[in-house]
């Protein structure tokens, strides 16, 4: 089968395309089990370090619409949908936001409603939806109400996905994630990045700046359980989506102080005491927006997992990128 990758050269896009390639199949768009012959790994910059002969790296603009029509083409048999601007720089640029974050997806849905073979599709919706008065759990028939360009970009995927997936254009499903931590490499522009750079900055040997209170809440899932999410998300059948087609994700839900209080627990206070607490109006706004616990039964009754315990994450985090 045919999968197609757009964010192809990010941290998530990247693991996703290694795990793929390891599984080797997966339920094609008939319900059927087939072997994966071909990746295209799309994004701006190439796919680098992965020597597979079924990946097709591509690289290019997602806003640009002939690019768009040659990634998708009747042999297309699933796609994961993960290109996106992250929230703080789509906050500071509305109009790169709404092309990449919205325009580049309804593109992509227009284009497979034109070829008219329904693949199936997976793409990352994120909590900033949410916001205004939350209860302490949301739950999933909350009413959405995003405070930022970001969030009301994201729902205004969702939307357009749901009804897409209802005309049957596209087998569609999108998983409402967590924040995912802990990221390696650098800081990004997401408003969530100090969550990964509280954790990766200390245990590197750096400084890290928390620029919100340690009482916020967050709502996180690791690395490696995003990735089994988003491929279990791709396996269920359409039978089994029977409370619609936007999932919030399971999660852990932890304060900022819980979290620095795991890596105290795992790496000492020495590492702790690289953590500077410089509170920033513009980040605490947006992330104080998010909710930080969800009931998320939907996603439990159809298979989806959640980690256990954020202790176990920054180990998990340390064995796969700490020198040993």
């Amino acid at each position: 089968m045919n999968i197609l990758v757009t964010g192809a050269a990010g941290f998530l896009g990247r693991r996703l395309i290694e795990a793929l390639l390891l599984r080797g199949s997966l339920t094609n768009r008939n319900g059927q089990t087939a072997a994966i012959t071909q990746i295209t790994a799309f994004d701006m910059l190439p796919l680098e370090g992965i020597n597979d002969p079924r990946i097709k790296v591509v690289c290019g603009d997602i806003s640009d619409r002939a690019t768009l029509d040659s990634l998708l083409d009747a042999h297309t048999d699933s796609v994961f949908h993960l290109a996106a601007v992250v929230s703080s720089q789509a906050e500071a640029d509305f109009e790169l936001g709404m092309r990449i974050n919205f325009s580049a997806t309804q593109n992509l849905l227009e284009r497979i409603r034109q070829i008219g073979t329904c693949p199936k599709w997976v793409m990352t919706s994120s909590v900033a939806v949410f916001g205004g008065a939350l209860p302490q759990t949301v739950p999933d028939d909350h009413v959405w109400a995003p405070q930022s360009s970001y969030g009301t970009q994201k729902a205004m995927n969702d939307l357009l996905l749901a009804d897409y997936s209802r005309r049957e254009f596209v087998d569609g499903r999108s998983l409402r994630m967590p924040t995912i931590v802990v990221r390696p490499g650098k800081p990004n522009l997401a408003a969530s990045s100090f969550a990964s750079g509280i954790i990766r900055e200390p245990l590197n040997g750096q400084d890290s700046v928390c620029p919100v209170p340690v009482e916020t809440r967050l709502w996180l899932m690791s690395p490696a359980l995003a990735i089994r999410n988003l491929i279990h998300g791709h396996e269920l059948s359409k039978e089994q989506l029977t409370r619609g087609r936007v999932i919030n994700m399971p999660g852990l839900s932890i304060t900022v102080e819980g979290m620095i209080e795991a890596l105290r627990q795992t790496a000492g206070e020495a590492v702790t005491g690289r953590i500077r607490m410089e509170r920033n109006p513009a980040i605490e706004r947006i992330v104080g927006s998010w909710p930080g616990a969800f009931s998320a039964d939907y996603a439990k009754d159809i298979g989806f997992t959640a980690d256990a315990d954020f202790a176990e994450v920054i180990t998990q985090f340390m064995s796969e990128y700490l020198p040993q």
